[in-house]
Protein backbone atom coordinates (compact mmCIF):
# COMPACT_ATOMS: atom_id res chain seq x y z
CA UNK A 1 0.00 0.00 0.00
CA UNK A 2 1.34 3.42 -0.95
CA UNK A 3 0.31 5.66 1.72
CA UNK A 4 1.70 8.72 0.19
CA UNK A 5 -0.23 8.34 -2.62
CA UNK A 6 -3.26 7.41 -0.67
CA UNK A 7 -3.26 10.80 1.07
CA UNK A 8 -2.72 12.72 -1.31
CA UNK A 9 -5.93 11.13 -3.03
CA UNK A 10 -7.84 11.69 -0.26
CA UNK A 11 -6.93 15.16 0.50
CA UNK A 12 -8.12 15.95 -2.75
CA UNK A 13 -11.37 14.21 -2.27
CA UNK A 14 -11.68 16.26 1.17
CA UNK A 15 -11.02 19.59 -0.70
CA UNK A 16 -13.99 18.62 -2.84
CA UNK A 17 -16.15 18.47 0.29
CA UNK A 18 -14.80 21.59 1.54
CA UNK A 19 -15.72 23.32 -1.68
CA UNK A 20 -19.47 22.24 -0.97
CA UNK A 21 -19.26 23.75 2.50
CA UNK A 22 -18.14 26.72 1.11
CA UNK A 23 -21.22 27.13 -0.99
CA UNK A 24 -23.27 26.65 2.03
CA UNK A 25 -21.35 29.57 3.13
CA UNK A 26 -21.85 31.61 0.84
CA UNK A 27 -25.47 31.03 0.75
CA UNK A 28 -25.46 31.88 4.77
CA UNK A 29 -22.96 34.73 4.75
CA UNK A 30 -25.35 36.04 1.54
CA UNK A 31 -28.20 35.77 4.10
CA UNK A 32 -27.07 37.58 6.63
CA UNK A 33 -29.95 39.70 6.87
CA UNK A 34 -32.10 36.63 7.63
CA UNK A 35 -30.92 35.44 10.72
CA UNK A 36 -28.27 33.05 9.28
CA UNK A 37 -25.47 35.06 10.77
CA UNK A 38 -24.66 32.03 12.94
CA UNK A 39 -24.91 29.13 10.33
CA UNK A 40 -22.61 31.51 8.17
CA UNK A 41 -19.88 31.04 11.15
CA UNK A 42 -20.71 27.57 11.41
CA UNK A 43 -20.27 26.93 7.63
CA UNK A 44 -16.71 28.91 7.67
CA UNK A 45 -15.14 27.36 10.29
CA UNK A 46 -15.93 23.81 8.78
CA UNK A 47 -14.92 24.95 5.74
CA UNK A 48 -11.35 26.28 6.55
CA UNK A 49 -10.77 23.13 8.42
CA UNK A 50 -12.02 20.35 5.72
CA UNK A 51 -9.88 22.73 3.40
CA UNK A 52 -6.59 22.45 5.73
CA UNK A 53 -6.84 19.19 6.93
CA UNK A 54 -7.29 18.46 3.06
CA UNK A 55 -4.04 20.88 1.73
CA UNK A 56 -2.26 18.83 4.55
CA UNK A 57 -2.70 15.33 3.56
CA UNK A 58 -2.20 16.70 -0.12
CA UNK A 59 1.03 18.10 0.79
CA UNK A 60 2.20 14.96 2.76
CA UNK A 61 1.71 12.71 -0.73
CA UNK A 62 3.30 15.54 -3.04
CA UNK A 63 5.37 14.26 -6.00
CA UNK A 64 3.76 10.95 -6.08
CA UNK A 65 2.44 9.22 -9.07
CA UNK A 66 -1.07 9.43 -9.12
CA UNK A 67 -1.54 5.76 -11.31
CA UNK A 68 -3.95 4.24 -8.74
CA UNK A 69 -3.74 0.40 -8.30
CA UNK A 70 -6.93 -1.46 -7.65
CA UNK A 71 -5.53 -2.55 -3.79
CA UNK A 72 -5.57 1.53 -3.37
CA UNK A 73 -8.48 2.15 -4.91
CA UNK A 74 -10.85 0.02 -3.00
CA UNK A 75 -9.33 1.69 -0.22
CA UNK A 76 -9.48 5.03 -1.19
CA UNK A 77 -13.17 4.44 -2.28
CA UNK A 78 -14.26 3.04 1.95
CA UNK A 79 -11.60 5.60 3.08
CA UNK A 80 -12.87 8.36 1.22
CA UNK A 81 -16.52 7.76 2.28
CA UNK A 82 -15.67 7.27 5.84
CA UNK A 83 -13.63 10.70 5.86
CA UNK A 84 -15.82 12.92 3.97
CA UNK A 85 -18.68 12.18 6.27
CA UNK A 86 -16.87 12.56 9.29
CA UNK A 87 -15.66 15.95 7.92
CA UNK A 88 -19.17 16.55 6.71
CA UNK A 89 -20.59 16.11 9.88
CA UNK A 90 -18.79 20.14 10.77
CA UNK A 91 -21.63 22.13 9.97
CA UNK A 92 -24.19 19.91 11.86
CA UNK A 93 -22.21 20.61 15.44
CA UNK A 94 -21.26 24.21 14.60
CA UNK A 95 -24.37 25.44 13.38
CA UNK A 96 -27.93 26.17 15.26
CA UNK A 97 -28.54 23.89 17.09
CA UNK A 98 -25.48 22.02 17.35
CA UNK A 99 -25.90 18.62 17.37
CA UNK A 100 -23.98 16.36 19.50
CA UNK A 101 -20.99 14.71 17.67
CA UNK A 102 -23.04 11.06 17.46
CA UNK A 103 -26.38 12.75 15.94
CA UNK A 104 -23.76 15.17 13.69
CA UNK A 105 -21.85 12.10 12.30
CA UNK A 106 -25.36 10.11 12.27
CA UNK A 107 -27.05 12.79 9.99
CA UNK A 108 -23.89 13.78 8.10
CA UNK A 109 -24.19 9.81 7.40
CA UNK A 110 -27.13 9.55 6.41
CA UNK A 111 -26.99 12.41 3.71
CA UNK A 112 -24.25 11.52 2.17
CA UNK A 113 -24.99 7.15 1.64
CA UNK A 114 -28.61 8.81 0.97
CA UNK A 115 -30.68 7.19 3.50
CA UNK A 116 -32.68 9.94 4.35
CA UNK A 117 -32.84 8.63 8.08
CA UNK A 118 -32.97 11.77 10.58
CA UNK A 119 -32.37 12.84 14.44
CA UNK A 120 -33.47 16.25 13.83
CA UNK A 121 -37.29 16.42 15.59
CA UNK A 122 -37.91 20.25 14.19
CA UNK A 123 -37.10 21.26 10.94
CA UNK A 124 -38.50 24.23 11.51
CA UNK A 125 -35.57 25.12 13.80
CA UNK A 126 -33.40 24.72 11.13
CA UNK A 127 -31.75 26.98 9.25
CA UNK A 128 -31.74 27.90 5.17
CA UNK A 129 -28.22 26.92 4.85
CA UNK A 130 -27.69 23.60 7.10
CA UNK A 131 -31.31 22.30 4.89
CA UNK A 132 -29.15 22.60 1.40
CA UNK A 133 -26.54 21.28 3.40
CA UNK A 134 -28.57 18.26 3.81
CA UNK A 135 -29.79 17.94 0.86
CA UNK A 136 -26.27 18.70 -1.06
CA UNK A 137 -24.58 15.99 0.92
CA UNK A 138 -27.49 13.59 -0.89
CA UNK A 139 -26.99 14.94 -3.75
CA UNK A 140 -22.99 14.47 -3.94
CA UNK A 141 -23.64 10.81 -2.59
CA UNK A 142 -26.69 9.91 -4.62
CA UNK A 143 -24.06 8.78 -7.97
CA UNK A 144 -21.13 9.32 -5.48
CA UNK A 145 -18.69 11.79 -5.30
CA UNK A 146 -15.73 9.53 -6.00
CA UNK A 147 -17.68 9.49 -9.46
CA UNK A 148 -17.52 12.89 -9.64
CA UNK A 149 -13.71 12.99 -8.42
CA UNK A 150 -12.87 10.61 -11.78
CA UNK A 151 -14.99 12.63 -13.96
CA UNK A 152 -13.00 15.81 -12.62
CA UNK A 153 -9.49 14.27 -12.31
CA UNK A 154 -9.46 11.98 -15.31
CA UNK A 155 -5.75 12.09 -15.57
CA UNK A 156 -5.52 9.65 -12.75
CA UNK A 157 -5.55 6.98 -15.75
CA UNK A 158 -5.89 3.77 -14.43
CA UNK A 159 -6.67 4.68 -11.14
CA UNK A 160 -9.97 5.75 -12.39
CA UNK A 161 -11.08 2.24 -13.35
CA UNK A 162 -9.90 1.32 -9.85
CA UNK A 163 -12.08 3.73 -8.20
CA UNK A 164 -15.03 3.37 -10.39
CA UNK A 165 -15.22 -0.36 -9.83
CA UNK A 166 -15.40 -0.06 -6.32
CA UNK A 167 -17.90 3.38 -6.30
CA UNK A 168 -21.18 0.49 -5.89
CA UNK A 169 -23.47 3.64 -8.10
CA UNK A 170 -21.24 3.38 -11.49
CA UNK A 171 -21.23 -0.35 -12.00
CA UNK A 172 -20.50 -0.25 -15.38
CA UNK A 173 -22.37 -3.49 -17.15
CA UNK A 174 -22.45 -3.80 -20.80
CA UNK A 175 -20.78 -2.71 -23.68
CA UNK A 176 -20.27 1.14 -23.57
CA UNK A 177 -17.03 1.77 -25.96
CA UNK A 178 -15.48 4.67 -23.31
CA UNK A 179 -12.72 6.02 -21.30
CA UNK A 180 -13.69 5.91 -17.81
CA UNK A 181 -12.98 9.29 -17.35
CA UNK A 182 -15.18 10.10 -20.25
CA UNK A 183 -17.80 7.56 -18.98
CA UNK A 184 -17.82 9.35 -15.94
CA UNK A 185 -17.94 12.45 -16.97
CA UNK A 186 -21.18 11.65 -19.32
CA UNK A 187 -22.59 10.10 -16.50
CA UNK A 188 -22.60 13.05 -13.83
CA UNK A 189 -23.67 15.36 -16.94
CA UNK A 190 -26.85 13.84 -17.36
CA UNK A 191 -27.05 13.59 -13.86
CA UNK A 192 -27.20 17.07 -13.49
CA UNK A 193 -29.37 17.72 -16.29
CA UNK A 194 -32.07 15.59 -14.82
CA UNK A 195 -31.76 17.57 -11.25
CA UNK A 196 -32.11 21.04 -13.29
CA UNK A 197 -35.07 19.63 -14.82
CA UNK A 198 -36.52 18.34 -11.59
CA UNK A 199 -35.76 21.83 -9.88
CA UNK A 200 -37.47 23.67 -12.94
CA UNK A 201 -40.43 21.60 -12.69
CA UNK A 202 -41.20 21.76 -8.70
CA UNK A 203 -40.53 25.70 -9.14
CA UNK A 204 -43.19 25.96 -12.10
CA UNK A 205 -45.48 23.42 -10.17
CA UNK A 206 -45.59 26.02 -7.14
CA UNK A 207 -42.46 25.42 -4.71
CA UNK A 208 -40.35 28.45 -4.40
CA UNK A 209 -36.62 28.12 -5.35
CA UNK A 210 -34.99 27.11 -2.84
CA UNK A 211 -37.10 23.89 -1.71
CA UNK A 212 -37.22 22.90 -5.07
CA UNK A 213 -33.64 23.19 -5.37
CA UNK A 214 -33.40 21.04 -2.10
CA UNK A 215 -35.83 18.81 -2.86
CA UNK A 216 -34.54 18.01 -6.49
CA UNK A 217 -31.39 17.22 -5.22
CA UNK A 218 -32.84 14.95 -2.73
CA UNK A 219 -35.19 13.28 -5.17
CA UNK A 220 -32.73 12.26 -7.93
CA UNK A 221 -30.55 11.18 -5.82
CA UNK A 222 -33.14 9.09 -3.83
CA UNK A 223 -31.99 10.62 -0.59
CA UNK A 224 -35.17 11.37 1.01
CA UNK A 225 -34.26 14.24 3.19
CA UNK A 226 -36.89 16.48 2.65
CA UNK A 227 -37.62 20.43 4.55
CA UNK A 228 -39.88 19.77 6.60
CA UNK A 229 -41.21 17.24 9.09
CA UNK A 230 -44.31 16.17 7.14
CA UNK A 231 -41.92 15.50 4.38
CA UNK A 232 -43.77 15.68 0.73
CA UNK A 233 -47.16 15.75 2.75
CA UNK A 234 -46.24 19.26 4.21
CA UNK A 235 -47.30 20.40 0.69
CA UNK A 236 -50.55 18.83 -0.31
CA UNK A 237 -50.35 18.70 -3.90
CA UNK A 238 -50.63 15.83 -6.31
CA UNK A 239 -49.15 17.08 -8.95
CA UNK A 240 -45.80 17.78 -7.26
CA UNK A 241 -46.32 14.23 -5.72
CA UNK A 242 -46.53 12.74 -9.38
CA UNK A 243 -43.70 15.05 -10.43
CA UNK A 244 -41.27 13.40 -7.96
CA UNK A 245 -42.66 9.71 -8.32
CA UNK A 246 -41.16 10.42 -11.59
CA UNK A 247 -37.65 11.68 -10.76
CA UNK A 248 -37.92 9.31 -8.02
CA UNK A 249 -38.25 6.71 -10.81
CA UNK A 250 -35.58 8.17 -13.04
CA UNK A 251 -33.08 8.25 -9.87
CA UNK A 252 -33.58 4.33 -9.16
CA UNK A 253 -32.86 3.15 -13.24
CA UNK A 254 -29.51 2.35 -14.15
CA UNK A 255 -27.35 5.76 -15.41
CA UNK A 256 -25.61 3.71 -17.83
CA UNK A 257 -28.53 2.85 -19.74
CA UNK A 258 -29.30 6.42 -20.10
CA UNK A 259 -25.76 6.71 -21.29
CA UNK A 260 -26.67 4.39 -24.25
CA UNK A 261 -29.44 6.28 -24.57
CA UNK A 262 -27.67 9.23 -25.71
CA UNK A 263 -25.72 7.37 -28.18
CA UNK A 264 -28.56 5.78 -30.10
CA UNK A 265 -28.49 2.92 -29.14
CA UNK A 266 -32.09 2.24 -28.97
CA UNK A 267 -31.71 -2.14 -28.60
CA UNK A 268 -30.29 -1.53 -25.50
CA UNK A 269 -33.84 -0.59 -24.15
CA UNK A 270 -34.97 -4.31 -25.88
CA UNK A 271 -32.50 -5.94 -23.69
CA UNK A 272 -32.80 -4.01 -20.86
CA UNK A 273 -34.43 -7.19 -18.81
CA UNK A 274 -33.51 -5.81 -15.25
CA UNK A 275 -35.09 -2.30 -16.35
CA UNK A 276 -38.81 -4.24 -17.43
CA UNK A 277 -38.73 -5.93 -13.86
CA UNK A 278 -38.14 -3.17 -12.31
CA UNK A 279 -41.38 -1.41 -13.50
CA UNK A 280 -43.29 -4.08 -12.93
CA UNK A 281 -42.09 -5.12 -9.52
CA UNK A 282 -43.11 -1.05 -9.05
CA UNK A 283 -46.79 -1.22 -10.79
CA UNK A 284 -47.32 -4.83 -8.55
CA UNK A 285 -46.49 -3.47 -5.55
CA UNK A 286 -48.74 -0.10 -5.65
CA UNK A 287 -51.90 -2.78 -6.89
CA UNK A 288 -51.01 -4.44 -4.03
CA UNK A 289 -51.31 -2.00 -1.31
CA UNK A 290 -53.93 -0.04 -2.92
CA UNK A 291 -55.88 -3.38 -2.70
CA UNK A 292 -55.05 -3.34 0.55
CA UNK A 293 -55.82 0.08 1.56
CA UNK A 294 -59.47 0.04 -0.22
CA UNK A 295 -60.37 -3.14 1.89
CA UNK A 296 -59.65 -1.22 5.09
CA UNK A 297 -61.58 1.76 6.36
CA UNK A 298 -62.45 4.57 4.31
CA UNK A 299 -59.86 7.27 4.18
CA UNK A 300 -62.72 9.80 2.64
CA UNK A 301 -60.01 10.40 0.14
CA UNK A 302 -61.31 8.66 -2.50
CA UNK A 303 -59.68 5.77 -4.67
CA UNK A 304 -57.57 8.52 -7.19
CA UNK A 305 -55.70 9.45 -3.75
CA UNK A 306 -55.46 6.13 -2.33
CA UNK A 307 -53.52 4.74 -5.61
CA UNK A 308 -51.84 8.12 -5.46
CA UNK A 309 -50.60 7.45 -2.18
CA UNK A 310 -49.97 3.65 -2.60
CA UNK A 311 -47.84 4.49 -6.17
CA UNK A 312 -45.43 7.32 -4.35
CA UNK A 313 -45.27 5.31 -0.96
CA UNK A 314 -43.90 2.14 -3.15
CA UNK A 315 -41.86 4.33 -5.64
CA UNK A 316 -40.24 5.85 -2.31
CA UNK A 317 -39.50 3.04 -0.67
CA UNK A 318 -38.05 0.69 -3.87
CA UNK A 319 -36.07 3.00 -4.92
CA UNK A 320 -35.05 3.86 -1.20
CA UNK A 321 -35.71 7.58 -1.29
CA UNK A 322 -37.89 7.78 1.95
CA UNK A 323 -39.86 10.76 0.99
CA UNK A 324 -43.03 10.25 2.48
CA UNK A 325 -46.91 11.48 1.72
CA UNK A 326 -48.59 9.54 4.50
CA UNK A 327 -47.93 7.73 7.29
CA UNK A 328 -47.70 4.31 6.49
CA UNK A 329 -47.00 2.47 9.81
CA UNK A 330 -50.37 3.03 10.20
CA UNK A 331 -51.54 1.05 7.16
CA UNK A 332 -52.63 -2.46 7.48
CA UNK A 333 -49.64 -5.47 8.14
CA UNK A 334 -50.24 -6.42 4.53
CA UNK A 335 -48.76 -3.15 3.49
CA UNK A 336 -45.88 -2.83 5.73
CA UNK A 337 -44.78 -6.50 4.33
CA UNK A 338 -44.80 -5.38 1.12
CA UNK A 339 -43.00 -2.33 1.90
CA UNK A 340 -40.48 -4.19 3.94
CA UNK A 341 -39.42 -6.47 1.33
CA UNK A 342 -39.38 -3.39 -1.19
CA UNK A 343 -36.65 -2.49 1.08
CA UNK A 344 -34.69 -4.82 0.21
CA UNK A 345 -35.17 -5.10 -3.40
CA UNK A 346 -33.90 -1.73 -4.12
CA UNK A 347 -33.58 -0.37 -7.68
CA UNK A 348 -31.68 -1.20 -10.70
CA UNK A 349 -27.56 -1.86 -10.65
CA UNK A 350 -26.16 1.56 -11.69
CA UNK A 351 -28.68 4.02 -10.02
CA UNK A 352 -28.37 6.10 -6.93
CA UNK A 353 -30.93 3.91 -4.82
CA UNK A 354 -29.56 1.37 -2.51
CA UNK A 355 -31.16 -2.43 -1.92
CA UNK A 356 -29.70 -5.31 -3.34
CA UNK A 357 -30.81 -4.45 -6.74
CA UNK A 358 -33.02 -5.73 -8.93
CA UNK A 359 -30.80 -7.65 -11.37
CA UNK A 360 -29.06 -9.89 -8.28
CA UNK A 361 -32.66 -10.31 -7.05
CA UNK A 362 -33.09 -11.87 -11.37
CA UNK A 363 -29.58 -13.52 -10.54
CA UNK A 364 -30.95 -15.17 -7.54
CA UNK A 365 -34.12 -16.77 -9.50
CA UNK A 366 -32.58 -18.02 -12.45
CA UNK A 367 -30.34 -19.86 -10.56
CA UNK A 368 -32.88 -21.41 -8.17
CA UNK A 369 -35.19 -22.17 -11.86
CA UNK A 370 -32.21 -23.91 -13.03
CA UNK A 371 -31.79 -25.78 -10.02
CA UNK A 372 -35.00 -27.17 -9.86
CA UNK A 373 -34.55 -27.67 -13.66
CA UNK A 374 -31.72 -29.89 -12.97
CA UNK A 375 -32.97 -32.06 -10.53
CA UNK A 376 -35.02 -33.70 -12.84
CA UNK A 377 -32.56 -33.17 -15.89
CA UNK A 378 -29.10 -33.41 -14.55
CA UNK A 379 -27.19 -33.50 -18.50
CA UNK A 380 -28.72 -29.14 -18.44
CA UNK A 381 -25.92 -26.56 -18.93
CA UNK A 382 -25.84 -23.94 -17.21
CA UNK A 383 -26.69 -20.94 -19.04
CA UNK A 384 -27.59 -17.93 -16.94
CA UNK A 385 -28.24 -15.08 -19.14
CA UNK A 386 -29.43 -11.00 -18.00
CA UNK A 387 -30.27 -8.44 -20.05
CA UNK A 388 -29.56 -10.11 -22.93
CA UNK A 389 -25.35 -11.42 -22.19
CA UNK A 390 -24.32 -14.58 -20.48
CA UNK A 391 -23.28 -13.98 -16.72
CA UNK A 392 -20.06 -14.89 -16.00
CA UNK A 393 -19.64 -17.27 -13.32
CA UNK A 394 -18.02 -14.68 -10.78
CA UNK A 395 -20.60 -11.87 -11.17
CA UNK A 396 -23.28 -15.24 -10.33
CA UNK A 397 -21.23 -16.17 -7.28
CA UNK A 398 -20.68 -12.28 -6.19
CA UNK A 399 -24.98 -11.78 -6.53
CA UNK A 400 -25.54 -14.86 -4.58
CA UNK A 401 -22.50 -13.93 -1.73
CA UNK A 402 -23.95 -10.54 -1.50
CA UNK A 403 -27.51 -11.54 -1.06
CA UNK A 404 -26.58 -13.77 1.54
CA UNK A 405 -23.84 -11.35 3.02
CA UNK A 406 -27.15 -8.79 3.39
CA UNK A 407 -29.56 -11.01 5.37
CA UNK A 408 -27.27 -12.30 7.58
CA UNK A 409 -25.86 -8.71 8.66
CA UNK A 410 -29.43 -7.59 9.04
CA UNK A 411 -30.08 -10.63 11.59
CA UNK A 412 -26.56 -9.51 13.07
CA UNK A 413 -27.78 -5.62 13.19
CA UNK A 414 -30.82 -6.98 14.41
CA UNK A 415 -29.46 -8.56 16.96
CA UNK A 416 -27.50 -5.93 18.04
CA UNK A 417 -29.75 -2.89 18.03
CA UNK A 418 -32.23 -4.86 19.77
CA UNK A 419 -29.31 -5.43 22.59
CA UNK A 420 -28.53 -1.60 22.65
CA UNK A 421 -32.03 -0.88 22.83
CA UNK A 422 -33.77 -3.08 24.91
CA UNK A 423 -37.11 -0.62 24.88
CA UNK A 424 -37.37 -0.73 21.67
CA UNK A 425 -39.86 -3.18 19.99
CA UNK A 426 -38.82 -5.99 17.43
CA UNK A 427 -40.91 -4.37 14.54
CA UNK A 428 -39.49 -0.63 14.95
CA UNK A 429 -35.27 -2.08 15.60
CA UNK A 430 -36.04 -4.45 12.32
CA UNK A 431 -37.06 -1.86 10.21
CA UNK A 432 -35.00 0.56 11.42
CA UNK A 433 -31.71 -1.63 10.83
CA UNK A 434 -33.17 -2.66 7.28
CA UNK A 435 -33.95 1.18 6.44
CA UNK A 436 -30.39 1.96 7.36
CA UNK A 437 -28.60 -1.24 5.93
CA UNK A 438 -30.12 -0.21 2.46
CA UNK A 439 -30.14 3.32 2.70
CA UNK A 440 -34.43 3.81 2.83
CA UNK A 441 -34.06 5.82 5.93
CA UNK A 442 -37.79 5.90 8.00
CA UNK A 443 -38.95 2.34 8.99
CA UNK A 444 -42.00 1.39 11.17
CA UNK A 445 -43.70 2.13 14.51
CA UNK A 446 -41.06 4.34 16.97
CA UNK A 447 -38.53 4.36 13.49
CA UNK A 448 -41.73 5.12 11.69
CA UNK A 449 -42.20 8.34 8.97
CA UNK A 450 -43.59 10.09 11.66
CA UNK A 451 -41.00 9.48 14.02
CA UNK A 452 -36.80 9.99 13.94
CA UNK A 453 -34.17 8.55 15.11
CA UNK A 454 -33.02 10.77 18.00
CA UNK A 455 -34.23 9.41 21.25
CA UNK A 456 -31.20 6.11 20.11
CA UNK A 457 -28.48 5.88 22.58
CA UNK A 458 -25.47 6.88 20.75
CA UNK A 459 -23.81 4.17 20.42
CA UNK A 460 -26.42 2.73 18.32
CA UNK A 461 -26.33 5.85 16.04
CA UNK A 462 -22.77 5.21 15.57
CA UNK A 463 -23.75 1.60 14.53
CA UNK A 464 -26.43 2.29 12.29
CA UNK A 465 -24.41 4.84 10.55
CA UNK A 466 -21.74 2.30 10.23
CA UNK A 467 -24.73 0.14 8.07
CA UNK A 468 -25.66 2.98 6.26
CA UNK A 469 -21.97 2.79 4.78
CA UNK A 470 -21.90 -0.87 4.74
CA UNK A 471 -25.35 -0.74 2.02
CA UNK A 472 -24.07 2.27 0.02
CA UNK A 473 -20.75 1.11 -0.76
CA UNK A 474 -22.42 -2.85 -0.83
CA UNK A 475 -19.94 -4.26 1.80
CA UNK A 476 -16.54 -5.06 -0.66
CA UNK A 477 -14.76 -1.40 0.29
CA UNK A 478 -15.44 -1.00 3.59
CA UNK A 479 -14.97 -4.84 5.20
CA UNK A 480 -11.51 -4.70 3.45
CA UNK A 481 -10.41 -2.02 5.25
CA UNK A 482 -9.92 -4.40 7.94
CA UNK A 483 -8.16 -6.83 6.25
CA UNK A 484 -4.25 -6.72 7.36
CA UNK A 485 -3.03 -7.82 4.31
CA UNK A 486 -4.60 -4.59 2.65
CA UNK A 487 -2.41 -2.79 4.39
CA UNK A 488 1.00 -4.04 4.07
CA UNK A 489 3.75 -1.62 1.27
CA UNK A 490 5.16 -2.95 -1.34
Amino acid sequence: MNLRLLSKVLGLLLLMAGMAMGICFLFAWLGDAQGHTGAAWGFGISTVVTVSCSALLVLAGRDTPTAISRKEGVAIVGLGWLLIAAFGSLPFQLCQPRLSISNAIFESMSGFSTTGATVIGNLSEISSPVLLWRALTQWLGGLGILVLFVALLSHLGIGNKALFRHESSAQPIGNLQMRIGDLAARVWTIYLCLTAVCAVGLWVLGMSPFDAICHSFCAISTGGFANYDASIGHFQDPAIEVWLMIFMVIGGTNFLLYVALTERRWQRLRHEEEFRYYILFLLLSSLAIFWSLSRGEDTGQGWVSDLRDSAFQVISIMTTTGFSTKDFSQWPHFCWVILLLLMGFGGSTGSTSGGIKISRWLVFIKLVWYQINSSFRPTIINTLKLNGGRLPQDQINQALFLICLSWVTLGFGTATVAALQPNLDFVSVFSGVIACLFNIGPGLEALGPASNYADLKPLTKYFLAFLMALGRLEFFAILVLFVPALWRRY
